[in-house]
Parts: C-alpha cells; sequence; structure tokens
C-alpha cells in the first residue's frame, strides 16, 4: 500500500459528511449520499445452432439519479436551483436548462477533504421537504434529487 493509501485511512473515511458545490459554489453540507453508482447494460446474443448458452456483450453505461440529505436549514438554495429547471426561471431563461457541474465532497471527521465526485451534466429533478407530526421528535431532512451525465471520482 502507498503512502497516500495510508494517509487516507488515517484521516477517518468512516465517519464523514458531505459538502456539495455546484459549478464551485457550496450549496451545503449533508449527511446523506445515495445514487453515486454506474451500471453497464448488458446485451444478449443467442447464436443460432449453440443452444447452451448466450453472446454477452456490453452496452450502454447507465448513472441513476443522485439522493443528497442534509438537516432542514433556513437557506433555499435547493429550491432556487430547483426552480432554474422548470416554471417561471426556466421561462425566464428562454426554455433552456443550465447543466451544472456537481462536486460532492466527502470530508474525514475532522473536515478534511478525502475524496470528491465531480457530477456532469447535472440538474435537479426532485426536491422533498420534511414531513412534520407532533408525535415525533426526529431530525427535519430536506432530500434533493439530482440528474446528470456521469461522473468522476478523485482523491486528494
Amino acid at each position: 500500500m502507498s503512502p497516500s493509501d495510508n494517509s487516507f485511512y488515517e484521516k477517518g473515511p468512516l465517519t464523514s459528511t458531505f459538502v456539495v458545490e455546484v459549478d464551485g459554489d457550496p450549496i451545503g453540507r449533508f449527511t446523506q449520499v445515495d445514487g453515486l453508482e454506474m451500471e453497464i447494460e448488458v446485451e444478449s446474443i443467442d447464436e443460432g445452432g449453440q443452444n447452451d448458452f448466450s453472446h454477452k456483450l456490453p452496452g450502454r453505461l447507465k448513472w441513476p439519479n443522485i439522493k443528497l440529505t442534509r438537516g432542514v436549514t433556513q437557506s433555499d438554495n435547493l429550491v432556487e436551483w430547483m426552480r432554474q429547471s422548470a416554471g417561471e426561471d426556466f421561462d425566464g431563461n428562454k426554455n433552456k436548462l443550465t447543466r451544472s457541474t456537481v462536486g460532492i465532497v466527502m470530508l474525514s471527521s475532522s473536515g478534511r477533504p478525502l475524496r470528491e465526485w465531480q457530477v456532469e451534466g447535472a440538474f435537479p429533478v426532485s426536491w422533498k421537504g420534511p414531513s412534520f407530526s407532533a408525535s415525533d421528535d426526529d431530525v427535519l431532512t430536506e432530500e434533493l434529487e439530482i440528474a446528470h451525465h456521469g461522473f468522476r471520482a478523485e482523491s486528494f
């Protein structure tokens, strides 16, 4: 294992939060990120005369939407970014979708950056606010879901 690999583990990747940036501007600290995944579709081709197997060939690369979850804050930046993709703000931009680069930076428990995912061609597709109940004392959260064209990972 190289020294850089040791430093990654020494900085504590097990307990972390995530800072999310849109086009380089921080939009908040998040406690959960889901959907950092990719999958290759597999095409099966049955060969004539050979009935005991199918040829498997790689197809398109699929990237599911990414869901970001954080505690509710006083900031409306998630909703504002969402409005740029539809409604009056979208109409005011001549119905032109502005895609962004989203940086998801994993921080160690001491606040040091450990790893970053650069999500390309991103735009918000869903925002979900907190659920209120007088009988619960759970932490209130909000969620933002983004569609994108893929990502690349970088270590610090």
